[in-house]
């Protein structure tokens, strides 16, 4: 009897080390809608394609990069804000004609994943989310009820609408990209020099839409689509997030790590003059807007700054969490909304201003 327990114990011990030896099955490639291009199993295959090579990783404004993790190993959207153990206390202090003392941020929605990004508002007072993880494109009414507005994106990052209804998502996926969404949905820019936008070899941020029927948009540095789809690169030493057209579509606004950089667009929507126009006070800007009277409103970490039109430093207004992308809605425009990160969580929260965003656009 003991010969035969020693012998059972024997097999069981070769068992479980049989078992342990054996290599855990290997996880699925991580491809298609709702996987940035950099964490895309098949982008390596583009890349080949180049025929100028992307920059080494690391350089520039990485893709996916920027704090926080989602669904399963995918890199997050770029630039976002650390996370933090739980919401912090925060007192909102007066801003004048910005913002009175003592206004708390609302939760408005809150959503598993990287599902919030590249807010806009809406016309009719209500805001355009684009979702990452999920590829739609999200529309919030004014009366807080969420609803798709558009599906199947290219891991959508950010939409952008022009004074005149045209409205865009960014393509984050393999084969990136600037789509048209309105008034018809069609491909708008897939290329630059006949290589694939992925050829740039970051992330595609934010964007910006003109009345010519163009998109500038960011990715390590600032680029203009023409209303043919034609892209051009311009700016030079920046790592650029947040982007901003003035209502007269006569200057342009990049955040610059620390700094916002501004460039005069020429009639043709080519740009020129580059040259730093404010600097942030609190870390790295990421999304950006500005109000109807010229003031700036840049994300950061536990904050929004705002800038008055020369530049100068008017303040921050704090919030609970890091906070990465911002746009004023409502019916009267004077909601100010943020979406935030935590973990694998994104609010949108929403404050009451004094100051009115700019009506008839997105930002």
């Amino acid at each position: 009897m003991k010969l035969t327990m020693t012998f059972a114990m024997v097999l069981g011990v070769v068992g479980v080390a049989a078992l342990w030896s054996q290599a855990p099955p290997a996880a699925a490639p991580r491809t298609g809608p709702g996987v940035q291009a950099s964490q895309d199993a098949k982008e390596p295959d583009i890349l080949k394609t180049c025929k100028v090579p992307p920059p080494a990783r690391g350089g520039g404004a990485p893709r996916g990069g920027g704090g926080g993790q989602g669904k399963g190993p995918q890199a997050k959207g770029p630039a976002r804000a650390p996370a933090a153990p739980g919401p912090v206390d925060y007192k909102v202090t007066e801003i004048p004609g910005v913002i009175a003392a003592g206004q708390q941020w609302k939760e408005v929605w809150k959503v598993e994943g990287n599902n919030a990004d590249g807010i806009i508002g809406t016309k009719d007072g209500g805001l355009l989310i684009a979702q990452n993880d999920d590829s739609n494109v999200m529309k919030l009414d004014k009366n807080g009820k969420v609803s798709v507005a558009y599906s199947k994106t290219n891991t959508g990052g950010s939409v952008t609408m022009s004074n005149k209804g045209s409205l865009f998502v960014v393509n984050r996926g393999i084969y990136s990209s600037i789509e048209q969404l309105l008034p018809q949905r069609k491909p708008f820019a897939t290329k630059i020099n006949d290589d694939p936008l992925d050829c740039l070899g970051t992330v595609l941020n934010d964007a910006a839409a003109d009345n010519k029927g163009g998109v500038y948009f960011t990715a390590g540095t600032v680029f203009y689509a023409d209303s043919k789809g034609k892209v051009t690169k311009y700016g030079e030493n920046l790592n650029t997030n947040g982007i901003m057209l003035s209502t007269d579509e006569k200057h342009l606004w990049v955040t610059n790590g620390a700094a916002l950089v501004e460039f005069d667009v020429q009639k043709d929507g080519s740009l020129t003059n580059q040259h730093e126009f404010a600097k942030l006070d609190a870390g790295g800007g990421d999304g950006s807007t500005f109000d109807a009277a010229g003031r700036f409103y840049i994300t950061m970490s536990r904050g929004v700054q705002v800038l008055a039109p020369d530049g100068k430093s008017l303040g921050i207004i704090p919030t609970p969490r890091g906070v990465i992308s911002v746009a004023f809605s409502g019916p009267d425009r004077k909601m100010l909304y943020a979406v935030s990160r935590e973990g694998n969580t994104d609010w949108l929260i929403g404050i009451q201003m004094i100051a009115q965003g700019v009506k008839g656009r997105g930002k």
